[in-house]
């Protein structure tokens, strides 16, 4: 359909090397076209969804968003609202999206909705979406903290009507094919912050170096580099996490506490990373001139977007329940 015929660690490869942007926006829309909306339609689709929605997206032809938090709810997934009633050969779509990235100018949508009225985690459908149909309102694009550069998207649906082929797989699927589409997303969130965080140590280095504090420079304190080493080691344990993570899903593995544990580890660390380099940089860190700043507030969504640390944390403990007692 356009694309290499790669395997997922190409995926990660990528999204390390976007790291050297200096922002955390445009990595982020493109692993919302590369690695979050497709997934589910490239493993599921029909040949006939593919060519339509799939082939134009991999060429960068298409921009792609995926609509699943709403404003009630963002990590918790099952709970969603929004509709899509059969009738006839078409769904009809009710309801609405939040916190959508790239939804202002996308093209399409990988809408999550309730198909029926089963139980939550069996009822609901992945169905392809144009974005130009009658009843699609894009209310506001989203003023941030950080990611400035990714526009972010407020959207309601009113009786939308989308042909029933447009359904990516079988109904009833879409929340376990969202689960999957999460692994990749998780795992390319990750690879995404390595580099920033390695940039930003690197700068923080080479400022404290420079910088005079008390006839000294600010590197010269035992504290100061110390604390930057812990976080250089605490940097490259995240990515063997990642790699091995990585290569077990490559060979087909459930990698869902894995990926739950680098993502946790990747927010937490951004955070860290950001915060104690910033305070090195005194003043200067807290001026939009410097990077460590920009990153302090891009960076910060990796605790929240994607699944927040406390639902990584709950992966966690229920992968751990599973294992038995010695």
């Amino acid at each position: 359909y356009g694309g290499m015929g790669l395997d997922f660690s190409y995926n990660i490869a990528v999204a390390e090397e976007l790291g050297n942007i200096r922002c955390g926006g445009i990595p982020m829309a493109i692993g919302v076209q590369a690695g979050m909306a497709t997934p589910a339609l490239s493993r599921f689709g029909s040949d006939e969804l593919k060519k339509q929605f799939l082939v134009p997206t991999i060429a960068g032809d298409f921009v792609v968003c995926l609509g699943i938090s709403e404003a009630g709810a963002g990590s918790d997934v099952a709970n969603i609202k929004t509709t899509a009633v059969r009738k006839g050969d078409e769904y009809v779509i009710n309801g609405g999206k939040m916190w959508t990235t790239s939804g202002c100018q996308a093209d399409w949508m990988c809408l999550l909705a309730n198909t029926s009225e089963g139980p939550p985690h069996r009822n609901k459908s992945l169905i392809c979406l144009p974005m130009n149909l009658p009843g699609i309102h894009v209310a506001k694009k989203i003023d941030k903290l950080g990611m400035r550069s990714s526009d972010t998207a407020q959207i309601f649906f009113e009786d939308v009507r989308v042909p029933s082929k447009n359904l990516i797989g079988e109904e009833g699927k879409g929340f376990t094919y969202q689960m999957l589409q999460f692994q990749e997303e998780r795992l390319w969130g990750v690879a995404t912050v390595l580099t920033p965080l390695e940039i930003i140590i690197q700068e923080t280095i080479d400022y404290t170096r420079q910088r005079k504090l008390f006839d000294q420079s600010v590197l010269h304190n035992q504290a100061v580099h110390y604390r930057l080493a812990e976080l250089a080691t605490e940097v490259e344990l995240l990515r063997s996490l990642l790699y091995r993570t990585v290569a077990l899903y490559v060979e087909g593995n459930d990698v869902t506490k894995f990926a739950s544990m680098a993502k946790l580890k990747a927010g937490r660390l951004a955070r860290e990373v950001t915060d104690s380099c910033l305070q090195f940089w005194g003043g200067m860190g807290f001026t939009s001139e410097v990077l460590v700043s920009r990153f302090y507030r891009d960076l910060r969504l990796m605790s929240i977007g994607g699944g927040t640390d406390e639902t990584m944390l709950s992966i966690i403990c229920k992968y751990m329940e599973t294992l038995p007692s010695k």
